[in-house]
C-alpha cells in the first residue's frame, strides 16, 4: 500500500510533488522518490521518511513542470535502491511511472516479458512490471505521435495481462500525462484540476486530501478499469473506461489505510469509522460490562472510539500517547521491526489509567503482538480490567492486493479461534467488528458502490483468478523474499 502523486503543471512541480509526499506519508515510511521532466526526465529516491529524502539541496535540482512522486510500503524487494520508484523506461519517448499496489502474477510476467518481449525487469517490483507491460504495447501501438487511441491499447495490455490491484501515474516524454486504475477499482486514485488564469493544472494522488492541501478542486476518482490521458500537445484531458470488470474497493483503506480527512470514492473516511464504531457499541452494551472508560489506540481509531464512547455513554479520553516520529507499526517491514518500535510508538498517561476499567479500540488484529503489548502497557499503567475492541472483523486471510498479509500462517485469527484470542493478548473481554456492519458502515457513504474488495476477512478475491495454488505460490515467495 504505497502513496502515489502526479502532478501536470505549466510551471514548476516539484516543490507541490514534496509537500504532497508529505500528506501521503501515512502510506509508507520504507522510502520516497520524486521524478520530473523539463525537456529531461530528474529523479531522487532514496531509503527514509520523505523529509529525509528530500533536502533542500534536492529540490531544486528537480526541475520541470510535470512530475510523479511515490512514497513506498514495501510488500516485497531486496532493498536495494533499484527497487525503488518512480521507474524509468527510455522507450516510447521515455517514461517515468509509479504505482500502488500489488501483481499476484508478476514472476510469470516476468518470465514472460524476458523470453517475448526481450525485455528485463530489473527489481522485484510490480511496478517495473507494469512499466514494461505498459511501454512494450505502447511501441507497437503509436505512430510518430502518442494518441489517445495508442493510450487506450496500452493501458488495455496491462489491464489483461497483470493480475491484481493497482493505480497508476505516468509521464511520456513531451507526449502527456497517463494515469489509470485496475479493472476492479481496488487500488484509489483521484484526480484534480487547478485553474491559476495561464492554464489548468492537473493532479491525481491515492487521497483527496493530498488535493485540499495543494489547492486543487476535486474532479473525481479514476473509474475502476479508466484510463485518463492529458494530451501534452493541446492539454485536452481524454478518459475511458478501458477494461472495467466491476467496482470493489479495498475496505482495509476506511478500516486502517487513509487519513480520516480523506474522500475515496466518495466514501468519507472519517464517517465510514464513526459508523463502524456506532455499530459495534450495540454489541457491547449487550455484554453488561462495567467500563469506566473509551480509549483509541492512535491515530485511525480515534473516530471510531470517539463515536462508540458516545453511542455507550461512557467517558472518551486519550489515554495512549503517539510519538508521531516513528513509523506506522502495521506497515513496517519485518517482524523484529515490528515488535521493537511498538514500545517507542506509544506510551500512557497512568492518570488516566490508574484504577479504571478500560475499554481500549483500534482498528485491527493481524498478527496480535501489537494489541498483546498494548495491553500489556496499560495493565502496568494501573488498570484494573482491559477490554479490547477491533472494530474491523477478524482477519483471517492473506491479501494479494497490496496488503502486507502475505501468509495466513502469521494471522492470529487464522490460527486460534476467537473465543481464545482474548486470553493470547492479554485482555480481559475482547470484541470484533461485525463483517457486515463493516460493509454497510463504508456503503452507506456512497449507495452507487454495490461490493468492496474484503479478503482479508473474507476470503473471497474480488478478481476471481485467486486460486489455492495461487495463495500457496504467494505465501512461498513472500516469505522467501520479505524482510525478517
Amino acid at each position: 500500500m504505497c502513496g502515489i502523486i502526479g502532478i501536470y503543471g505549466y510551471d514548476q512541480v516539484a516543490q507541490d510533488l514534496y509537500d504532497g509526499l508529505v500528506t501521503l506519508q501515512h502510506r509508507g515510511q520504507d522510502a520516497a522518490g520524486i521524478g520530473t521532466f523539463d525537456g529531461k526526465f530528474h529523479f531522487r529516491k532514496a531509503y527514509g521518511l520523505v523529509t529525509d529524502v528530500f533536502t533542500d539541496r534536492h529540490v531544486p535540482r528537480l526541475t520541470g513542470y510535470v512530475g510523479i512522486g511515490h512514497t513506498r510500503y514495501a510488500t516485497i524487494g531486496t532493498g536495494d535502491i533499484g527497487e525503488l520508484q518512480p521507474f524509468y523506461d527510455s522507450a516510447p519517448f521515455g517514461v517515468m511511472m509509479a504505482h500502488n499496489g500489488n501483481l499476484f502474477n508478476s514472476r510469470e510476467l516476468k518470465k514472460e516479458i524476458f523470453e517475448k518481449d526481450h525485455r528485463m525487469v530489473n527489481s522485484d517490483s510490480d511496478g517495473e512490471v507494469i512499466l514494461n507491460l505498459f511501454t512494450n504495447a505502447l511501441s507497437r501501438f503509436h505512430d510518430d505521435v502518442i494518441t489517445p487511441e495508442s493510450v487506450w491499447k496500452a493501458v488495455e495490455s496491462v489491464q489483461t495481462r497483470a493480475k491484481g490491484a493497482y493505480s497508476i501515474v505516468a509521464y511520456i516524454g513531451k507526449q502527456g500525462f497517463v494515469a489509470f486504475r485496475d479493472p476492479y477499482g481496488i487500488r484509489p486514485l483521484l484526480m484534480g484540476v487547478r485553474d491559476k488564469g495561464i492554464a489548468k493544472e492537473y493532479i491525481f494522488a491515492s487521497e483527496s486530501v493530498t488535493l485540499d492541501i495543494l489547492g486543487f478542486d476535486l474532479v473525481g476518482d479514476v473509474g475502476p478499469g479508466e484510463a485518463v490521458f492529458i494530451d501534452e500537445r493541446t492539454r485536452t484531458v481524454h478518459r475511458r473506461t478501458v477494461v472495467k470488470k466491476g467496482q470493489a474497493p479495498c475496505v482495509f483503506e476506511y478500516v486502517y489505510f487513509a487519513r480520516p480527512d480523506s474522500m475515496i470514492d466518495g466514501i468519507s473516511v472519517y464517517k465510514a469509522r464513526m459508523r463502524m464504531g456506532q455499530k459495534l457499541a450495540g454489541q457491547i452494551k449487550d455484554a453488561g460490562l462495567d467500563i469506566d472508560v473509551v480509549m483509541p489506540v492512535p491515530d485511525s481509531s480515534r473516530s471510531a472510539a470517539l463515536a462508540l464512547a458516545s453511542e455507550l455513554e461512557v467517558k472518551y479520553s486519550e489515554g495512549l500517547v503517539k510519538n508521531r516520529y516513528v513509523g506506522r507499526t502495521f506497515i513496517m517491514p519485518g517482524q523484529e521491526k515490528r515488535k521493537k518500535s511498538i514500545r517507542y510508538k506509544l506510551n500512557p498517561i497512568p492518570l488516566e489509567i490508574n484504577g479504571k476499567n478500560v475499554l481500549l479500540v483500534d482498528d485491527s488484529i493481524v498478527r496480535g503482538n501489537t494489541s498483546r503489548q498494548i495491553i500489556e502497557m496499560v495493565r502496568r499503567a494501573g488498570a484494573k480490567k482491559i477490554y479490547f475492541c477491533s472494530y474491523s472483523p477478524p482477519v483471517r486471510y492473506p491479501n494479494l492486493y497490496g496488503i502486507d498479509i502475505a501468509t495466513q500462517e502469521e494471522l492470529v485469527a487464522a490460527n486460534v479461534k476467537v473465543e481464545d484470542i482474548g486470553a493470547l493478548i492479554g485482555a480481559d473481554e475482547l470484541f470484533y467488528g461485525d463483517i457486515d456492519d463493516m460493509k454497510e458502515a463504508c456503503l452507506e457513504g456512497n449507495p452507487n458502490i454495490k461490493d468492496m474488495d474484503m479478503s482479508c476477512f473474507d476470503g473471497r478475491y474480488v478478481t476471481g483468478d485467486v486460486t489455492e495454488e495461487v495463495l500457496r505460490e504467494q505465501s512461498s515467495c513472500r516469505s522467501q523474499e520479505r524482510p525478517k
